[in-house]
């Protein structure tokens, strides 16, 4: 991410922003992305940190339904950097200031906000508002109610929305859910998946600061294991009951370490999650009556690698995520395919978040979830 002082107007703004539009106080106008002759729609990541230079930049080098158009970024030096190297037209170059311009920009369909999380609600919002098609990076936001004001924004706009998880797009995902739907390996049983890795270096980190990230391990990683929960065991949990750990309280001082938790579902099938900004995993294993199926690594960038109790491989072709990712927002914007990412999925993710984390506050009490099949894609 682009350093935070940099920053400093755009939060400040964006908290702003974010509750006129909790209140019910923004007005939204109907969308003025025009993608009816389109083949290829134009993206525009916001915040140009690790993920989007590293990932989504390079992926969108290899995209089939969409190209990289457009970036948001609050450093000139960026500016200069990205121009030359993906020869970006000035026109299409903002900052966080006049970010709400693009609205007028017509090469800009998608704008993809990858920015720390308590900005997520902010640059959604307004960029619904300018009649953009949106990508949210995960986690969707930092509340619920967040999560609820981005998905009216997008309604009102008539824009369509999507959560930047990108192994819903990733064939090793569709293949757990193949074992899961068809009963390969008989009724899901148990469900175990960890998603980790140790954080060392900078202590100053947004992801370290809590009114930036509006969590630790679990809002970062968590979402991974709790994803994974819920496809491998094919429906919504109906409880979640969590603990958490710390070992570094030093480094941590804001934000959670580790935190497990286990889910409950209505056929009697439990899950066990692990997340850690301390520790390493990175696995997921589906028990079912009549044997297994394991990820391990699960959650990476890629690539996958998979095994069953019937002793073959899981392999596919090794594809980037993200460009997977964004190719089916893409085609769903074209062609009206399935959102395999929507809204719902990244609130649903919330509402089990906020379960979790009210579980350890009350000492591990189990906490009901009434979730029915939102955010489920089959």
């Amino acid at each position: 991410m682009d350093k935070l002082s940099r920053r400093d107007f755009s939060i400040t703004l964006g908290r702003g922003l974010t509750s006129a539009a909790l209140l019910g106080g923004t007005a939204l106008a109907c969308a003025n992305t025009n993608t009816q002759n389109k083949t290829k729609l134009g993206v525009a990541l916001v915040g140009l940190g690790s993920y989007s230079t590293g990932q989504l930049a390079p992926s969108l080098q290899v995209t089939d339904h969409c190209y990289l158009a457009g970036i948001v970024t609050g450093t000139k030096e960026k500016e200069t950097i990205w121009k030359q190297k993906y020869d970006i037209r000035d026109t299409n170059i903002y900052n966080y200031e006049n970010f709400d311009t693009i609205a007028d920009n017509p090469d800009i369909d998608i704008v993809y906000v990858v920015l720390p999380n308590s900005m997520h609600a902010d640059f959604c919002i307004r960029a619904a508002k300018a009649g953009k098609h949106v990508i949210c990076e995960k986690p969707m936001a930092v509340s619920v109610a967040e999560c609820d004001a981005i998905i009216a924004a997008c309604k009102e706009a008539n824009v369509k929305l999507s959560v930047g998880y990108r192994m819903q797009s990733d064939p090793y995902t569709n293949e757990v859910k193949k074992y899961v739907k068809e009963k390969t390996f008989g009724e899901v049983t148990f469900v175990s998946s960890d998603a980790a890795y140790i954080s060392r270096g900078n202590p100053e980190q947004w992801r370290l600061n809590r009114s930036l990230s509006g969590g630790g391990a679990l809002v970062n990683m968590g979402v991974y294991s709790i994803q994974t929960s819920i496809y491998g065991a094919g429906q919504n949990p109906i409880s979640v009951s969590a603990q958490e750990f710390s070992t570094r309280p030093d480094y941590f001082k804001d934000t959670d370490e580790t935190i497990t938790a286990q889910f409950e579902f209505a056929n009697g099938a439990v899950a066990h999650m692990m997340t850690s900004h301390n520790a390493n995993g990175n696995r997921l294993k589906v028990h079912g009556d009549r044997g297994w199926f394991e990820l391990e690594p699960a959650h990476s960038y890629g690539p996958i690698s998979g095994r069953t109790s019937k002793g073959n491989e899981i392999k596919f072709p090794h594809k980037r995520q993200q460009a997977l990712q964004m190719d089916d927002f893409s085609k769903h914007i074209l062609k009206d395919t399935v959102n395999v990412a929507p809204g719902e999925m990244g609130k649903r993710d919330m509402i089990i978040v906020e379960a979790i984390y009210k579980s350890i506050a009350e000492g591990g009490k189990k906490q009901p979830l009434n979730l029915g099949r939102m955010g489920i894609v089959s």
